[in-house]
């Protein structure tokens, strides 16, 4: 272990490393690193206390309120939100790429021959995670270990269900069929009430929109004689 991390593992909370680091886990592909992420949100912490300590007039109150602020906010921006799209994307996968591990499932395939099959004949973040799965269990994992493995690495409560019953399929060698499909209707439902939650969004946003733009335009063009009025004298 470097120098560096042994130092930043006494620097930091335990539960905030584990934390962390699991978020991290839950990007997928990323060049963001743990500590790099905790040293520079602490750095930049600092560093704007003390300016807001030292060039505002309350400081001292602005000073601790702000930094507190930047330190929530600043692990929302950039992994939260992140991982909140990232788990809707492997969502909208998730239809297609289990609609055609479960038609694959019916011609009597095993499940991780199933799983391989699928995997390498769809081109998704979903079906990588799953070619990681099977490397993994290729490289001495057992099959059930690297399904586990794979749940802490989705951010989808919907996904990780049918991976646990996946995983007891693989244990105990019960069809998964069935199970498969009913999961399939909810994730279809699910993102059927996501749209319909969508639409009723549309008249707020277009009202927003209409004080914003077409408001002022309306009023610039019915005040428009007087303006010209006043600026000609």
């Amino acid at each position: 272990m470097k120098k560096s991390e042994s130092f930043a593992y006494h620097m930091y909370l335990k539960k905030t490393i584990k934390r962390i680091k699991h978020k991290i886990e839950l990007l997928g592909e990323t060049n963001l690193e743990l500590f790099t992420f905790l040293n520079v949100r602490f750095l930049f912490s600092l560093l704007l206390f003390f300016l807001i300590l030292t060039f505002f007039k309350y400081g001292y109150i602005l000073a601790p309120i702000s930094t507190i602020l930047f330190y929530i906010v600043i692990e929302k921006i950039v992994l939260d939100i992140p991982i909140k799209k990232r788990g809707k994307k492997l969502e909208d996968e998730a239809i297609f790429f289990f609609e055609i591990l479960s038609l694959t499932l019916e011609s009597n395939r095993h499940l991780k021959g199933s799983l391989e099959l699928t995997s390498h004949n769809i081109d998704s973040e979903l079906s990588s995670e799953f070619k990681k799965t099977l490397i993994e269990a290729k490289m001495g994992k057992s099959f059930t270990e690297s399904l586990i493995s794979m749940k802490e690495r989705i951010p989808s409560d919907s996904i990780n269900s049918i991976i646990l019953n996946l995983t007891e399929s693989s244990i105990f060698g019960n069809n998964i069929t069935e199970t498969l499909n009913n999961q399939l209707d909810y994730l279809r439902e699910k993102k059927l009430l996501g749209i319909k939650a969508e639409i009723n969004k549309l008249p707020t946003k277009i009202s927003v929109l209409s004080v914003l733009f077409f408001i002022p335009i309306m009023l610039l063009i019915i005040l428009s004689p007087v303006l010209l009025e006043f600026l000609l004298g």
